[in-house]
């Protein structure tokens, strides 16, 4: 049976999971410059369980946008032994500051700081993964080649190498301003959004208007550089694949925007990897249309049992799985695309 054989959204995947879960839906990280970012924790309820940490860092308000995948992917996690955090970056959702701009080194810093403070936990056995779809699989290469010690893996997901030749903003040196400008409002708008007063306190005005009068759109700085500048070539980790170390499963879909990164990083990464491309828009693959969808969930993991002990698997062989589509005739979206056999 094949990765893409199996329908697993027909299939309760919250149901009889290992162990039981507890969730604290509120805890601070403090940064070394103070600032104090917003993170959500699904634990494994067993003494002595601790597979290792899962980590998913976006500026998509864990509180609201994405709570409810949230709260079955991590505790997914948690409900197979491993403990699930998931952090608000800085100046969104819950979190302190302001966000100035899509993966600035700030954003990694900070990344690099939540990874070290979760190694020093109680709860922590030392080991973190980083999972995580677009905004999540860029920041995941990014910070995966800052070289975190206690970084093991990461699952990047409908992200890319190249920040400026493949995404939203420049292709061929061509501005792509459809894509630039939506993009860029979309995340003014999600910016303007306060936080949870649950969760912060009084403090929560405040922190709204400062967010309402400093949040820059991130448009401006874009179509300041429109070549390949030194402000794309950071955060691309194509300048230098060697900097990543660990192993990654990467994945996207035909029907994305992000397919020739899987290939690039297969090609280019000398590290354990393995790779899906399915026929799937930008959406996870278990519910990413056109079907058929995957288990991803199990797919993840799968690997993160493999590559989260303390030693490393030196039999693992590369893998390179992908959906081959049938012909069909042109249509504005398909809910399925067949395959030949």
């Amino acid at each position: 049976m094949g990765v893409f054989d199996v329908d697993y959204n027909k299939i309760n995947i919250l149901k009889d999971m290992p162990y039981e879960v507890e969730i604290t839906h509120h805890t601070w990280i403090t940064m070394s410059d103070g600032t104090k970012l917003s993170a959500k924790i699904w634990s494994p309820v067993m003494e002595g369980v601790n597979k290792g940490t899962v980590l998913e860092y976006l500026p998509y308000r864990k509180d609201d946008f994405t709570a409810l995948r949230d709260e079955i992917r991590h505790k997914y996690f948690a409900g197979h032994g491993y403990t699930a955090i998931r952090v608000d970056i800085r100046g969104t959702g819950d979190s302190e500051g302001i966000i100035e701009d899509e993966y600035p080194k700030i954003e990694q810093d900070d990344g690099v700081e939540v990874i070290e403070w979760i190694a020093k936990q109680p709860w922590s056995n030392g080991s973190v993964a980083m999972i995580g779809k677009s905004w999540g699989g860029f920041n995941g290469l990014q910070i995966a080649a800052r070289q975190p010690e206690a970084l093991k893996t990461i699952i990047t997901l409908c992200s890319t190498d190249d920040r400026y030749a493949d995404d939203v903003h420049y292709r061929g040196g061509t501005m792509m301003a459809s894509d630039m400008l939506w993009w860029a409002s979309t995340m003014f708008a999600y910016n303007a959004r306060p936080p949870f007063p649950k969760f912060v306190g009084d403090r929560w005005y405040d922190m709204w208007l400062d967010r309402l009068e400093n949040t820059p759109p991130f448009v401006e700085k874009w179509v300041e550089h429109q070549t390949r500048d030194s402000y794309w070539k950071h955060g691309s980790v194509n300048e230098n694949y060697s900097d990543i170390q660990i192993p990654v499963l990467t994945m996207s879909g035909w029907a994305d925007a992000y397919p020739n990164a899987v290939f690039r990083l297969m090609n280019n990464l000398n590290v354990p990897k393995k790779a899906i491309v399915g026929p799937w828009a930008h959406e996870f693959p278990d519910l990413a249309i056109p079907g058929p969808q995957i288990g991803y969930l199990q797919e993840v993991l799968e690997w993160l049992d493999k590559w989260m002990g303390s030693t490393k698997d030196t039999t693992h062989q590369d893998e390179f799985l992908v959906y081959l589509q049938d012909s069909v005739e042109p249509q504005t979206s398909y809910s399925y695309r067949g395959v030949n056999g």
